[in-house]
């Protein structure tokens, strides 16, 4: 008689450990933390949180301020503005608008960018306060 057992086959299929060629699994290229790996819109975001955090120390009424970032302007007009501040209305905050394809079409640099974004954020807070940009930021201009 013949007592062979059938293979056990295991009731769900094994991990996937090389893809079909032989050369491991395909992934991403960066980490997610790693700044590769955010888009250029993610990465103006993080300029303008960086200088609405470098004022909020200063002025702590700006909590209450919600900071934007849109593409372009909404309106096509001769001069195009780099950003925009709307006084706080009965369904809504007050808003700054960074307009983020203007500022990056002026500028070739990280460096560069940072520097218009907070110049930019400087100037509609200001605008908003109703106070002179120098009075917002000591180094508005300097740098």
């Amino acid at each position: 008689m013949d007592s062979s057992v059938p293979p056990q086959h295991p009731a769900e299929p094994r991990p996937r450990r090389r893809d079909r060629h032989g050369r491991g699994m395909r992934g991403p290229v960066a980490p997610p933390q790693v700044p590769l790996s955010a888009s250029r819109a993610e990465a103006f975001q993080d300029l303008v949180r960086d200088s609405v955090d470098r004022l909020e120390r200063r002025w702590p009424q700006l909590a209450d301020v919600e900071f934007l970032v849109m593409d372009v302007p909404p309106t096509q007009e001769e001069t195009v503005p780099l950003g925009d501040s709307l006084p706080a209305g009965k369904q809504h905050p007050a808003r700054i608008l960074v307009y983020r394809r203007p500022v990056e079409i002026r500028t070739k640099t990280r460096d560069e960018r940072a520097l218009l974004v907070h110049e930019v954020v400087v100037e509609q807070v200001a605008e908003l306060l109703g106070l002179a940009p120098e009075s917002v930021d000591p180094r508005y201009g300097q740098e």
